[in-house]
């Protein structure tokens, strides 16, 4: 198997991260689960999602979808296709996988695939993290990571705009 191929196996379906996790439990080992759209990846997501590793043993990444981000972000983005995001995050050595979802929220992502541990970051009140029923439900930990100051998509596109 090539590293590409390795690459694109850490990219899975719905129902394959479901499979996958029941295996990760039954062995003992802890999920993790954050989401997030990563449409032009900085070193401040490389710094949450290491953490995010940190606090298990298998880091599941849930990824907005092309029409998701544009839902959500405007019709300006993504700048980076979804196929493109996906194997940059699969890319990197504390992302477990990646599974795609296209609804608004990852909520019925979360619901598939029950993670011990679900992560955003500290912008957020754990209480009101999307999944945090669930999660709590099954006896999980609903974490918050503080972000490196500095650092934004949303800045770095309004940077390449200014320069154009």
């Amino acid at each position: 198997m090539t590293e590409l191929d390795k690459i694109h196996s850490k990219i899975l379906s719905r129902e394959d991260a479901v499979v996958r996790v029941h295996e990760i439990n039954r062995t003992g080992g802890k999920v993790v689960f954050t989401n997030g759209c990563f449409d032009i990846v900085h070193q401040g997501h490389i710094d949450y999602l290491s953490k995010a590793k940190d606090l298990g043993d298998c880091l599941i990444l849930g990824l907005n979808t092309d029409a998701s981000v544009k839902r959500l972000k405007g019709p300006e983005r993504p700048v980076v296709s979804e196929r493109s995001r996906a194997i940059l995050m699969a890319a990197l050595q504390f992302i477990d996988h990646v599974v795609l979802f296209d609804e608004d929220t990852p909520y019925e992502l979360i619901k598939a695939v029950q993670p011990d541990v679900l992560v955003k970051g500290s912008d957020y009140n754990a209480k009101d993290i999307v999944g945090y029923d669930v999660v709590m439900a099954k006896g999980g930990d609903v974490k918050t990571i503080d972000f490196v100051e500095g650092f934004s998509t949303s800045s770095i596109v309004e940077k390449i705009k200014k320069s154009m």
